[in-house]
């Protein structure tokens, strides 16, 4: 059933990423950074600050999903479960619709505009050392 589940979560993730391709080539960064404000109730971005409902994004760029160590027992099941990195690829969908990429995600505000999930894409790879 698991493997089941998983199966149907690439495919997800998969369609929504032949849909969301294009505009993964180009973000700016102090435009996410703007646009992240949406995100700032539930996530900080301090390198090693304190989580709110979701999980501090510091780091999240290349970091294993569901990986955050501090807020893991926080995590649905779905990201506790998740066997990937958050880059480009898996960012875009899941800032589209979490939910959907991401069974039972608790994440539930979702970036319509292709644009400005692309500029948080490149604000959130500024986040790191």
């Amino acid at each position: 059933m698991r493997f089941t589940k998983s199966l149907a979560a690439l495919a997800t993730v998969a369609a929504v990423l032949s849909v969301t391709a294009p505009a993964l080539a180009e973000g700016d960064a102090a435009a996410g950074e703007q646009v992240f404000r949406k995100c700032a109730a539930c996530h900080t971005v301090d390198e090693g600050g304190a989580a709110r409902v979701g999980p501090n994004l510091w780091g999240i760029y290349g970091a294993q999903a569901g990986g955050n160590e501090a807020f893991a027992p926080r995590y649905s099941n779905g990201l506790k479960e998740a066997d990937f990195t958050w880059n480009a690829e898996t960012l875009a969908p899941y800032l589209t619709n979490p939910r959907e990429v991401i069974q039972g995600s608790r994440m539930a505000f979702q970036l319509r505009d292709e644009q400005e999930v692309t500029d948080v894409i490149a604000y959130l790879k500024t986040l790191s050392n």
